[in-house]
Order: structure tokens, then C-alpha cells, then sequence
């Protein structure tokens, strides 16, 4: 029995296949991460603050006098606005995303990730899988206070749970622009910089607090193929949440939002882990 059991010890372990070694070292960088911010809580409650400021300021100062649809009504722009909310929520986390793994290659930590036999693409993985938890946190508690507030949803909770899901794709995709660029950048200040400077624009030429029918025509176009306003548009409709009197626009991405807020999320995931994972390489090598 003795023999036996020295002999099954003594055999090599057989080596894990390289998709099965990618996906256990991504989620040991993904609890680092978890642990990490679990030890610092405010990095949870700074990103909660500013979703709920937005909230109450844009459903309270802005309410009853943003005209969506054909009304004017406070209760009607609340329910509209709170899918932009979420979408900006989860893309703005962009910045925290780029400004940790800055922090990471600041302080050589990335270094030592590379001397350890691990896959290439998993500490960006990790990073982004960790910040996607966070996101979906701040999901839970921000429509906890919509429902505070008086939002609802009139929509069977499938469509409700799947609405969520798709602006955590989107979170998770634009989670991999601030990987990038927070690989290009040599501080995590400028990194937090870098990943905010064009989210602006990018969430306020579209579809969330206004409606794009009402824009100029340049500006409307660029509103109905932002990929932004896609999900956005998706969300509205999964939560059964478009005010009376709208009229969707003829653009592609508006008349079928949901197919489009999935096809510009896994685009840009394909093409900016690309892109991080081949920075990475060359920026640690």
C-alpha cells in the first residue's frame, strides 16, 4: 500500500492545457484584486458617490424640464435617464481600471507577475474580471437607490436581469480600453486622466440624458451610432422604460439596439485585448 502510494507521488502531474492554465491563473489575479479591494473600501465607496450624485442631480434639477418623447413629465425623464446612468456608471469605472494597472506597472509588480510561470494575458484578465465584480456592486446599489427615487421597470424580470447583463458586457469592454491605456501611460494620475478625457464626450454626444431626436443633425448621428447609445437604447427597451410619444430613430443601431449593443461590446473587447495583451508583452519584456 506504502509502494503504491510513493509511486502515484512520484508521478509527473499532467500539464494543464493553455486555455485551461489561462482562465485559473486569471482568476488567482482576479482574487488578488478582490482582496485588494476588500482592504481598501473606499475604492467601493468613491465609485458608488458619483453615480448616486448624477442620479439625484439629474432627476431633481434637470427633471420635468428635459423634454423626451412628447413630455416633460419629471417621473417619465427619470425613468429615461436611469438607463443612461447605468451606462455611464459602468464605463466610467474605464478610469479606475487604467489607473490600477498603472499603479501595478509603477510600482514593478507587473515585473514580478512575469517571473512567475503564469499566462501572458492573465494579469490583464484578472484585472478586468476584478473590476467587472466591482461594477456589478455599484450595479446593485445604484438601482437600489433608482428604486428609492421612484424608477421602475415594466418588463418581465428576464428582459429586467438581461438589460443588466448587457451593461456589464459593456463595462467589461471598456474595461480593456483603460488596461490599454493604462499600459501606455507612465503614472496612474495620468492614466485616471487618460480614461476620463474622452468618456465625456462619449457619454454626453448620446442618448442617455437627452433625446437624440432633438439634436442637431451631426450630433444626432453620432449619438445613433455611438456604441454608447446602443446600450442605452437596449436597456430603455428591456426595462420597458422609452417615455410615451418616442419615436426611435431610422438609424440601424437604434432599430435593433440589442443586436448591436452586443456585436460593438465584443468588437471592442476582440480589439483592445488585442491590443493591451500585445502592450503588455512588449511593455514588460
Amino acid at each position: 500500500m506504502t509502494a503504491t502510494t510513493d509511486t502515484a507521488e512520484l508521478l509527473p502531474r499532467r500539464p494543464r492545457s493553455g486555455i485551461s492554465r489561462s482562465v485559473a491563473d486569471s482568476l488567482v489575479v482576479a482574487r488578488r484584486n478582490l482582496i485588494r479591494m476588500a482592504r481598501i473600501p473606499e475604492m467601493v465607496v468613491f465609485g458608488l458617490i458619483q453615480p448616486i450624485m448624477f442620479v439625484v442631480l439629474f432627476t431633481y434639477v434637470f427633471g420635468g424640464s428635459i423634454k423626451v418623447g412628447n413630455t416633460i413629465s419629471s417621473a417619465d425623464y427619470r425613468e429615461f435617464l436611469m438607463a443612461g446612468i447605468f451606462a455611464q456608471t459602468v464605463t466610467f469605472a474605464t478610469a479606475g481600471a487604467g489607473a490600477g494597472i498603472a499603479d501595478d506597472m509603477h510600482k514593478g509588480l507587473i515585473d514580478r507577475f512575469r517571473s512567475l510561470p503564469m499566462a501572458r494575458g492573465a494579469v490583464l484578465t484578472g484585472r478586468t474580471l476584478a473590476d467587472l465584480v466591482q461594477t456589478a456592486l455599484t450595479l446593485v446599489v445604484l438601482a437600489g437607490v433608482a428604486l428609492i427615487i421612484g424608477w421602475r421597470t415594466h418588463e418581465n424580470i428576464g428582459k429586467v436581469l438581461f438589460g443588466f447583463l448587457l451593461l456589464l458586457l459593456l463595462g467589461y469592454a471598456f474595461s480593456w480600453i483603460g488596461a490599454l491605456i493604462g499600459l501606455v501611460v507612465r503614472t496612474p494620475e495620468a492614466a485616471t486622466s487618460g480614461g476620463l478625457i474622452w468618456l465625456f464626450p462619449l457619454t454626453f454626444i448620446s442618448n442617455a440624458f437627452v433625446d437624440a431626436n432633438q439634436m442637431p443633425t451631426v450630433l444626432r448621428h453620432i449619438a445613433e451610432w455611438n456604441p454608447f447609445s446602443a446600450t442605452v437604447q437596449a436597456c430603455r427597451e428591456l426595462f420597458g422604460n422609452l417615455p410615451p410619444g418616442f419615436v426611435t430613430p431610422d438609424a440601424w443601431p437604434m432599430r435593433h439596439p440589442i443586436t448591436a449593443s452586443v456585436i460593438w461590446s465584443v468588437l471592442i473587447i476582440a480589439v483592445f485585448r488585442t491590443l493591451a495583451v500585445r502592450r503588455y508583452r512588449s511593455a514588460t519584456g
